[in-house]
Order: C-alpha cells, then structure tokens, then sequence
C-alpha cells in the first residue's frame, strides 16, 4: 500500500556530514508524521527525529544540535542532515511514516528498508 525509499547512506569520516532522504508512494492520504530510527549492529532500534505535517519537530536528546529533520509535505519527502558525524552514529538508518490511507479510518506506521551510515576514518 505504502513504500518508504530511502537514500543518502555513505561512508564518512568522522566530523563528516550527510543528508539522508526518504520518499513515501503509494495509496495515500495523508501522512500525520514521518521521523527517522536507526540501529546499530547487536542493539535496538532506537529513535532519531521526528517531523509533523505540521512542522513540529522532535530530537532524542543525544541527537539535539547535530541533526535536523525537515520535510516536505507536498512530495511525501523527509529529510535528515547529519552534521559532526562520530563513529557512534554508525547504523542502518530507517525511515517512518504514520499514514492514513485511502479507504483507511485510521493512520498506521510504515518502514522503509533502511540506508547504512559508516563514519569511519
């Protein structure tokens, strides 16, 4: 019904920058929110950011200052851009989306299938 793509996962160098981005297609009607998780080998999938259709936006405490979550609402598109990369920040990153779709009366949470972001010297 719903695909989440993301892109954007490299291998960088730690101080390094990237911007991840993800596009949501498919049967819908509206997306209440779209956020970013990420999980690093042998833990949980933890929360990154999350953005409202509104643009009210959300950090984990850990990521205040470094990430910014940005969207566009008309192209179904979410962003993250990570500055001051660390080695800690390595992790499949996964993108989120609560969506209402057609036929639908309430919203459900979409993944996509994750991009891999190495920081790395």
């Amino acid at each position: 019904q719903v695909q989440l793509v993301e892109s954007g996962g490299d291998l960088v160098q730690p101080g390094g920058s990237l911007r991840l981005s993800c596009v949501a297609s498919g049967s819908i009607f509206s997306i209440t929110a779209m956020g970013w998780f990420r999980q690093a080998p042998g833990k949980e999938r933890e929360w990154v950011a999350t953005i409202t259709n509104g643009g009210s936006t959300n950090y984990a405490d850990s990521k205040k200052g470094r990430f910014t979550i940005s969207r566009d609402n008309a192209n179904n598109t979410v962003w993250l851009q990570m500055n001051n990369l660390k080695p800690e920040d390595t992790a499949v990153y996964y993108c989120n989306a609560l969506v209402l779709t057609y036929g639908s009366s309430r919203s459900r949470g979409f993944w996509g299938q994750g991009t891999q972001v190495t920081v790395s010297s």
